[in-house]
């Protein structure tokens, strides 16, 4: 193999394809980024058996060949080359690459690329389209409440299904559930997988985000694939069943509070101020006949106490919630009022909007709300 490519393409693809290497491993060959000449360009791999990434940047092809190269040291070598041209150049009897640029030279090991595990092929039977923008929104709206722990391996993945060309995807971690609606354009697969979050978080990173460009998503059993542009990602499928969630959505609630969300965010935050990372003090809303959200932290740094002006339809209600859980779901709602339904102090509550579109569970914390009153 022999070609030339400028370092900022280099550089480029192998940001995309890297967040599929392997991190830890016993097997070096998962430690590299298979590279593969096409009449297009060279195409740039890496699998580490969970997640594989491939995509295909510009290049002056004039061997046409295949190498595995281990990433780390290639991209620290690339990245402090000269802004030219490199030149990368395999050696079939020593098993060595060259790489190039003006006067520097390096010379190091690489891997024949036959022994470099495959992406899985995947079919394209069942699958849906969605924009990059709308992909990432809904990822970002909704991944920080998947669980970090393997002890419940469906909570470290997200739900998606489509049912008559409408995507909803659900994350939950044992303490809140996230859940997003959105219309899905032309003629959508009825398809329902759990997704690995780590996958997910790794495509966002790689979309652009744009309105105007399409992501494709096929589905089988085992895997899903994303297609966008000229790269494809390849993710196993989390198997096993989902949980109910969607009944949570219509139980009774008694109270429903309707706020300003930049305001409610900013006494959550203020209120933060007196909370370390070991505390698991929750703060305290009291909603009470007056029209008024009073809310109060007593910590061991301090005390905090603040109120604001609401909307709100039935009685008072006094109840606690850990201040990061609602954060995280007041950070990413886009509208300037926010909704609350809730029941009692020891019922979750619910922040949706009256289309439908998004619905935020929050398990209270366990208190004694005659305390507070």
């Amino acid at each position: 193999m022999k070609i030339r490519c400028s370092k900022q393409n280099l550089l480029s693809g192998i940001n995309i394809v890297a967040k599929a290497v392997a991190a830890k491993t016993t097997k070096p060959i998962l430690e590299c980024i298979m590279f593969e000449t096409m009449p297009d360009g060279l195409k740039l791999t890496a699998n580490n058996l969970n997640l594989g990434i491939e995509t295909v940047i510009e290049a002056t092809i004039l061997e046409s060949g295949t190498a595995a190269i281990n990433q780390k040291f290639f991209f620290d070598m690339i990245r402090k080359m000269p802004d030219s041209e490199i030149s990368v150049e395999t050696n079939d009897e020593t098993f060595k690459v060259e790489i190039s640029s003006e006067h520097a030279h390096y010379s190091i090991p690489y891997f024949s690329g036959e022994d470099f595990p495959a992406i899985t092929n995947v079919n394209k039977e069942n699958s849906i389209q969605i924009s990059q923008m709308g992909l990432r929104d809904v990822v970002r709206q909704t991944i920080f409440s998947i669980a970090d722990n393997e002890n419940s391996k469906a909570m470290t993945g997200e739900y998606f299904e489509v049912k008559e060309n409408k995507l909803t995807v659900v994350s939950l971690d044992g303490h809140r559930i996230s859940m997003r609606k959105i219309a899905l354009k032309g003629d959508n697969s009825n398809v329902s997988a759990i997704i690995p979050g780590k996958s997910l978080q790794e495509i966002s990173k790689i979309i652009d985000g744009n309105a105007e460009e399409a992501v494709t998503i096929y589905f089988e059993k085992a895997y899903v694939m994303f297609e966008f542009g000229v790269t494809r990602v390849v993710s196993r499928l989390i198997e096993g069943e989902y949980f109910q969630i969607m009944h949570m959505l219509s139980m009774d609630t008694s109270l429903e509070m309707k706020c300003n969300r930049s305001d409610f965010m900013g006494m959550i935050d203020r209120a933060s101020l007196l909370i370390q990372e070991s505390d698991k003090k929750p703060v305290i809303l009291h909603v009470k006949n007056d029209n008024n959200l009073y809310i109060k932290l007593d910590t061991n740094l301090g005390s905090f106490n603040d109120q604001m002006e609401i909307e709100k339809n039935g009685g008072e209600i006094i109840i606690g919630f850990n201040p990061s859980f609602l954060m995280d779901a007041l950070r990413v709602i886009d509208d300037d009022k926010v909704n609350l339904y809730m029941k009692d102090s020891k019922s979750p509550c619910i922040i949706k909007d009256v289309e439908g579109t998004f619905a935020y569970i929050i398990l209270p914390i366990n208190i004694n709300a005659e305390a507070y009153a």
